[in-house]
């Protein structure tokens, strides 16, 4: 499950997220969209934290599969 997963399974909007998370739009964006595949390790912590995920489990899913596409 990837990031836009958990945070429609949180019943989150992108700027709920952005508020919570003090992530800006446009990074939760890029992260969502794969365009953004390695993000600082403080923004994970704040992403997973918005999640109640813990950072490792987040982590994980942020790997780009074999075929690129970053789950």
């Amino acid at each position: 499950m990837g990031l836009r997963e958990l945070r429609r399974e949180a019943l989150l909007s992108i700027a709920e997220f952005s508020d919570l998370s003090g992530v800006s739009r446009p990074t939760i964006i890029g992260i969502e969209h794969g365009r953004i595949r390695s993000p600082h390790p403080s923004t994970l912590r704040r992403l997973a934290t918005a999640l109640s995920v813990p950072t490792t489990a987040l982590a994980e899913h942020m790997q780009p599969s074999r075929d690129g596409v970053t789950r």
